[in-house]
Formats: C-alpha cells, structure tokens, sequence
C-alpha cells in the first residue's frame, strides 16, 4: 500500500493537488490545518479538488481549521477524527486540533479530550495488522515537536498513547520547523512539513514499512 501524507497546506491547494497527481497512492491523509481559518465551503472546494486524483481520502482538521470542517469531513465520510477506518489490513485512526497553547488558535482542545478521541478511534481498529495513528499534534518530547527557540510543544496525549499502543506509523505536522522523521519504540513517526511549501510523505506499507519525506517543485 501507499500512502500520501500531507499536512499544513494553508490554503495552498493547487499545490496539494499536484502532489496527489503525482504521486498517484492509494491513500491519501490529509493531516490537519487543510485551510487557514478557512469557511467550510472552502474546505469542501478542496475535497472536490483533491477526489479525483486521491484514491481514498482521509482526514483530520487541525488547530488552524475550524471545528465545523470535522463535521464536513465526516458528512463526506472522509473524517478520521475519533474514528478508525479499515483499508485491508492497515487501520486508519485520528484526531482533529491541538493541545491548548499560548496562542489560541481557533481548533484547540484539551488533552484529556485528545486521548478520549484517540482511544475511540483506536478501538475501531484494534484488531488490524498494520495502524497508522493521523494526530494534527505531534507527540510531545521527539525532534518533531521543537519550535524555534528550542522548547518541545507537542501532545502529551499523543505521546502518552504511542508509548502505551505502539502503532506501526504516526503521521502528523502543526510544527511547521520541525519536519523530519523519529521513533518512539516500534513507532515509526513523520512530522511531514508545511505542504504549502510542497513538503509532503511517503508511506509504503508492504513485508516492511518505509517512510519518504519528500519536496514538490513544479519542475519534479
């Protein structure tokens, strides 16, 4: 199976869609922060775009998109947001928003309900062989949460779950300086980077797993 991530487009959507052109998977995640404070008929415009090229479409919204866009996602059963979604033998779970920070942006939740949300959508899909965990925080304490004066900001939610479940992939983003790829025990985990700048993953999930962070330009 393979797997495209891409998580901050920002409201970069022609960009989002050239990547899902291009790279032609069989599941597409959107991880979060599809718009920036955007209406939700702009979310759903994007959904439009995304659908023909995307194979399956799955999504969470992020701390930069709106309550109501999980709603829409789940109206165009593409949500991922305490839900799990079966694909073969790979279970696809989420959670929408952020942990509560400084800067109160317009989707954040606490992380009592963070590990709620997780934990019910992680129950949907318990028994698969393979699970891919879309949180829009990353998990609190890796490379992947350090903002640019140092600090660690993620999910302790998140990181509490990874270390007690130990699913196979964890995709996630929210910080935009902090793309890359880290482990906690078995888990593999990609902060893919802000699509808009055309950052994005590759997942491929066959007898192993291997997970690309990759780069867009128009000329690729």
């Amino acid at each position: 199976m393979k797997i495209l991530a891409l998580t901050d487009i920002h409201g970069s959507y022609t960009t989002a869609a050239a990547i899902i052109r291009k790279e032609s998977a069989d599941v597409v995640i959107i991880g979060g922060d599809l718009t920036t404070i955007g209406t939700v008929k702009e979310a759903e415009d994007a959904l439009d775009l995304f659908r023909p090229a995307a194979g399956r479409l799955l999504c969470v919204a992020g701390n930069m998109d709106l309550p109501q866009h999980d709603h829409l996602f789940e109206q165009r059963g593409v949500s991922l947001n305490a839900c799990g979604v079966s694909i073969g033998d790979v279970g696809f779970f989420g959670v929408s928003a952020a942990p509560f920070s400084r800067l109160h942006t317009p989707y954040e939740i606490s992380e009592e309900e963070l590990s709620r949300r997780i934990r019910k959508g992680f129950g949907m899909v318990s028994n698969a062989p393979t699970k891919v965990f879309v949180p829009h925080a990353p998990p609190y304490g890796t490379k992947l949460d350090i903002i640019h004066t140092g600090i660690h900001v993620g999910s302790m939610a998140v990181r509490e779950f990874i270390e007690d479940f130990q699913p196979e992939v964890v995709v996630c983003g929210h910080i935009h300086e902090a793309r890359g790829i880290d482990r906690i025990e078995e888990s593999q985990i990609v902060n893919c980077g802000i699509a808009a700048h055309g950052n994005y993953a590759v997942i491929t999930i066959d007898r192993d797993i291997e997970i690309l962070n990759l780069h867009y330009t128009n000329e690729s």
